[in-house]
């Protein structure tokens, strides 16, 4: 199977590059809804260009909706919809549930690709996206080959692997850190990437959640997906030619060509690895410095007088940028090279192996023989990458047409999309009758400046009459020239009312039986246990059965490793249950049980709320990265019950990247909380089990702002971090009363994301 290697635009000139460079594909963000929206993206009038061109040469053309949508926005995601339809993207990558919805029912000519932000990390999460209508699932980062390799197993369902550019620290669509402590929602494309930022920690001051860049070279070969997907949404038209010309080689039978590697890492380049893709591995972070750092060229041999030695491995020219690492630095010293001497004479370029007397700007830190030096900017390389494209609108979609002509005696006749165009004349036998038809097509393929394509074509020509060019024209210029087509107009469809009246009841998620000791349960109409896959069933039995409800996690590598304790609890009769990923969908029985959303299952417009209820969801719980007046507006038109959470140590991101010193050979792999501070701000970072969950210091709290929600139920939420019985009562008591913890945050609540 021919893999398909996609490539990402962030403007029109990136993706003519991808194009020109051997792209199959391109995925590209609009101006609303891109999970990359500081990105150019497209507007209407380029995005039809370029998919016309695109179409022309065969290639396809995605486009990322791939964001969360309030409610008050639902109009304006019908307007990206309907520029898609128009535009006749290929297929839509997305995240929502309402966009699924709205798709499936509004414009089912839009093929639907489950966005990496949906955070599909095992085969059970990718079938019930399968269920849902998604023909493709883009799989998570983290995952490794034989992962990998059993969802795209799957059949009929096409699937997508990330095979280089940068790394989110967290699983996709699972990391609140920008959102919770800025307002800059990753699920909202407005990441600020405080994962990038310096941390005090046990090891010192270190960036301890700095991913380096994927590049996969050679192992891309690999994989069995369907298609190769180049991160860089953000990057230059340059480095998208550049990766992308590098992999078509590798896909092409070329092998991996260390010139073109050495093209990528001058463009932009943090250093490479392949993640967890052959495996665990913990030499994915890089702790001492973040982002480009360029082509290794050698050591620094001496420093004197504002003057540095170097002998290059690689060939240095005047202009060329270089950094340097500076240790205690968290970002290489860099300058434009202004000054070449070799040999005491000035020189214009420096052949490797050369040495070369390299004069430091003004101001320059303290350098010292040793520091490594790379060669970050090249004025060669920028001028490597030279590609076409055509003059705007010299291609645009066009809309195929089905055409049928009837000739008979006296009259001709054109339909076409309920159109209709006559001419009369005489029409005499015609010699040879099978070239009529023939002549027929030919005239109508001539489509010109008009926005038709011919489709098909069928001729009606019972009497073999013969029928000249020119009226044939004719009858073409008359048929097309009337065609009107209806813009596309996606509307909302309606969501139902809700049948239950509504009430307000209180709901505690524990991880732990014993944190519920000193609680009246008479008081709390649920009991939320999160579960995990050494929980022991006998600890239910100290809870009144009717009111507990059992929540499986959102991240689960081996979900079979849950199979004998979700049949062992069905079978004692426990009925209700929570997921917060999609993977919980294909584990447990479709019908027969009571099922909720937790938050990480993104319920922001009443679109959403409906696919859920479609799906056979009882309630949903709020998005605790949303606003309170989206919340307020939610609730009130939610066709399903809504939870609001209250009280959480919200996990910040949910990661696989491990940050404990020692090396996964001798990790004990118990549990293990490690404290971090940046900016005055604390954080405890958990580590269990090969996962990494982050919380800030203080819990979220939105116990003063529940009674304006309206919500159905409110929760308090005790998970992960230890509480006593007493804190767990106390604190319960408080946020249950509408009274705030002290000492709290309060995420978006009053702010806009």
């Amino acid at each position: 199977m021919k893999k398909e290697l996609l490539a990402p635009a962030g403007d029109i000139e990136a993706g003519y590059a991808a194009l020109y460079y051997g792209a199959d594909a391109v995925y590209l963000g609009l101006q609303q809804f891109s999970a990359r929206a500081t990105a150019a993206n497209f507007n209407e009038e380029n995005l039809r260009d370029f998919v016309g061109y695109a179409h022309h040469l065969g290639r396809k053309v995605f486009a990322a909706v791939n964001t969360l949508v309030q409610e008050n926005e639902l109009s304006d995601l019908l307007k990206t919809l309907d520029i898609c339809s128009r535009c006749r993207v290929d297929a839509v990558i997305i995240q929502d549930l309402g966009t699924a919805r709205i798709i499936r029912e509004q414009y089912p000519e839009l093929e639907m690709h489950a966005s990496t932000q949906m955070a599909v990390h095992n085969k059970e999460g990718a079938l019930a996206l399968q269920r849902l209508g998604f023909s493709r699932v883009v799989v998570a980062r983290e995952l490794s080959l034989p992962e990998i390799k059993e969802i795209a197993a799957i059949p009929g369902l096409e699937t997508e692997a990330f095979i280089h550019g940068a790394l989110c620290y967290s699983y996709s669509g699972l990391c609140l850190f920008s959102s919770m402590e800025s307002g800059k929602s990753a699920n909202r494309g407005k990441c600020l990437y405080p994962c990038r930022a310096a941390f005090a920690g046990e090891s010192g001051e270190r960036h301890y959640f700095s991913m380096k860049d994927m590049a996969l070279q050679e192992d891309v070969l690999k994989m069995p997906v369907t298609s190769l997907k180049i991160e860089g949404r953000k990057k230059t038209a340059l480095y998208v030619a550049a990766v992308t010309d590098y992999y078509r080689h590798i896909l092409d039978g070329d092998g991996a060509d260390v010139r073109k590697e050495e093209h990528i890492r001058q463009i932009f380049s943090r250093p490479w690895c392949k993640f967890h893709f052959n495996g665990k591995n913990k030499e994915v972070i890089d702790r001492n410095f973040v982002g480009h750092r360029g082509l290794f060229i050698g050591k620094i041999a001496s420093v004197q007088n504002g003057k540095l030695m170097l002998v290059p491995t690689h060939k240095i020219s005047r202009f060329d940028g270089i950094q340097i690492d500076v240790p205690g630095e968290e970002r290489p010293f860099g300058f434009s090279l202004q000054n070449l001497r070799v040999g005491g004479k000035n020189v214009f370029e420096a052949e490797a192996g050369t040495a070369v007397e390299i004069h430091l700007p003004p101001k320059a830190p303290v350098l010292k023989k040793g520091y490594n030096v790379y060669l970050a900017s090249s004025t060669a390389v920028k001028g490597a990458y030279p590609y076409e494209h055509p003059k705007a609108g010299a291609y645009k979609p066009r809309h195929l047409l089905d055409v049928s002509v009837e000739i008979m005696p006296g009259k001709l006749t054109a339909r076409a999309e309920g159109f209709e165009a006559m001419i009369e004349g005489n029409f005499p036998p015609a010699e040879v009758s099978g070239k009529v038809a023939e002549a027929v097509k030919k005239a109508f393929e001539k489509t010109g400046d008009t926005p038709f394509e011919l489709a098909g074509i069928s001729v009606e020509n019972p009497n073999g009459l013969f029928v000249p060019v020119s009226q044939l024209n004719d009858l073409r210029r008359a048929l097309y020239g009337q065609i009107v087509l209806p813009e596309k107009q996606g509307v909302l469809a309606e969501t139902e009312a809700r049948v239950l009246p509504r009430k307000s009841g209180k709901i505690i998620k524990t991880d732990k039986v014993s944190n519920l000791g000193l609680l009246d349960f008479s008081e709390i109409d649920e009991l939320v246990i999160l579960l995990s896959p050494d929980f022991d069933p006998a600890d239910l039995k100290k809870l009144p059965k009717n009111k507990v409800r059992l929540a499986l996690p959102a991240v689960c590598r081996r979900p079979k490793q849950f199979e004998p304790l979700i049949a062992g609890l069905l079978g004692q009769g426990y009925k209700k249950w929570e997921i917060g990923n999609y993977w919980g969908l294909s584990v447990l029985p479709r019908h027969g049980i009571d099922l909720s959303f937790d938050s990480p299952l993104y319920a922001m417009n009443s679109q959403a709320v409906q696919e859920a209820k479609t799906m056979g969801v009882g309630r949903v719980t709020l998005a605790l990265e949303d606003t309170l007046q989206n919340w307020q507006e939610l609730a009130q038109v939610s066709p399903l019950p809504v939870v609001l959470v209250v009280y959480q140590d919200v996990p910040l991101f949910t990661s696989a990247a491990c940050i404990r010193d020692n090396d996964c050979k001798n990790c004990p792999r118990g549990k293990k909380w490690m404290e971090l501070q940046k900016n005055g701000e604390k954080y405890m970072a958990l580590s269990e089990n090969c996962q990494i969950m982050l919380f800030a210091e203080k819990p979220f709290c939105a116990a003063a702002e529940a009674a304006s929600v309206r919500a159905d139920f409110y929760r308090a939420d005790f998970c992960y971090k230890d509480y006593s019985p007493a804190e767990v009562k106390a604190i319960w008591d408080s946020v249950m009363s509408g009274r705030d913890v002290p000492v709290c945050r309060k995420g978006n609540i009053f702010r806009r994301i």
